[in-house]
């Protein structure tokens, strides 16, 4: 169901940003820009590349986006940066993942396509059926087809790898689809961002919605962990569980900021977040916290997470320009543990306090779209 007019002006203005011209493929081997304790970051040489969305390759490199000069990036784990240009000029590149053929795929925003980039660098871009789709994250289903988020058409899309698109319809109206993960059961999972919903679709495309505790819950980064899908969920200031069955456990954090944002699965199998105000946060299954400081991470906003070929986490920092890393080692490093709540964690209720707002998409903020 399309957007009513209003909310629709609304998605215009956070989903618009200025971006730079498209410039040629080039490659650079970035020297770290800081090295503090378990937190490097190296350097993307374009300005204000804006690096969004980030996986790990078939290529045992790192692949992210450049929301705001258009370019897709490939960093390896010794810091060596190439950029590759896209064809849509101004098509705002958001989330990637692998694919099933060994390449990449990522969402083009406000181009309202669904991009492949091979691991040589080659683009083709697959247009969605029709304006105003926007859309946001993507996953690999169970299926080998790619299933992504349109927040402009409130709906769930699928698309093949020879470009077959289909698209679901979710019963909540206006519910922003954001962030999309892949179940082990075989099913899609995804967080609804203005209702404070986590959904699911089956295969064939049945919906099942599940609400938190709150309307101000507002639900973003969601990934498959240790008993079920974990989310972040900013406005109650917490890492959530929830099973296959839609039983919810909330895990409030440490610090009382609501700016956590993605969440990823580590290669030690704990899940590992990334906090806008400058943390990279790990929660084992029983909620046991410890987070890590990013030097400066307030002024460059750590966004999307991933694991890396390496076995360590790696990060995009949006307002600075750079891709981090965590290595994070028991006993190495400068971090604060937080040991596990003793009964069942209690969700929050009231609405976010006046603070820093949380980041969605580059160039635009919103408590919640405004």
């Amino acid at each position: 169901m399309p957007y009513a007019p209003t909310l629709r002006r609304r998605l215009n203005r956070l989903l618009t940003a200025s971006l730079g011209a498209l410039l040629a493929v080039a490659a650079t081997t970035a020297p770290a820009r800081a090295d503090v304790g378990n937190v490097t970051e190296y350097p993307v040489t374009t300005p204000d590349s804006f690096p969004a969305g980030i996986t790990t390759g078939p290529d045992r490199a790192l692949w992210f986006t450049e929301s705001g000069v258009n370019r897709i990036g490939r960093i390896t784990t010794r810091g060596t940066v190439t950029e590759y240009p896209l064809p849509t000029a101004d098509s705002v590149p958001q989330n990637i993942t692998q694919g099933p053929d060994r390449a990449l795929w990522f969402t083009e925003n406000t181009a309202g396509r669904i991009g492949r980039i091979t691991t040589k660098g080659r683009v083709t871009e697959f247009p969605l059926p029709g304006p105003g789709r926007f859309p946001i994250g993507i996953a690999l289903g169970a299926d080998r087809a790619l299933w992504f988020t349109e927040p402009g058409t409130n709906a769930i899309g699928r698309i093949t790898v020879d470009g077959t698109v289909t698209e679901y319809a979710l019963p909540t109206p206006d519910s922003f689809p954001y962030y999309i993960a892949a179940a082990p059961d075989g099913s899609v999972w995804f967080t609804e961002l203005l209702p404070g919903k986590i959904g699911r679709i089956s295969p064939s495309g049945h919906i099942t919605e599940f609400p938190l505790s709150s309307d101000f819950s507002f639900p973003s980064g969601i990934a498959a962990g240790p008993g079920g899908m974990w989310f972040t969920a900013s406005g109650l200031n917490s890492v959530g569980r929830i099973t296959p069955r839609g039983d919810i456990t909330l895990f409030p954090l440490p610090v009382p900021d609501n700016q956590v944002y993605d969440i990823t699965r580590g290669p030690d199998g704990h899940m590992w977040y990334a906090v806008q105000s400058g943390r990279i946060g790990r929660i084992s299954g029983s909620g046991a916290i410890t987070e890590f400081e990013v030097p400066g991470g307030a002024d460059k906003l750590p966004f999307n997470i991933t694991a890396g070929p390496d076995r360590n986490i790696w990060f995009t920092e949006l307002l600075a320009g750079a891709v981090g890393r965590v290595q994070a080692r028991p006993g190495h490093g400068a971090h604060t543990a937080h040991p596990a709540p003793s009964g069942r964690p209690r969700p929050l209720h009231q609405p976010p306090p006046d603070h820093r707002p949380l980041h969605l998409v580059p160039g635009r903020t919103g408590w919640p779209l405004h």
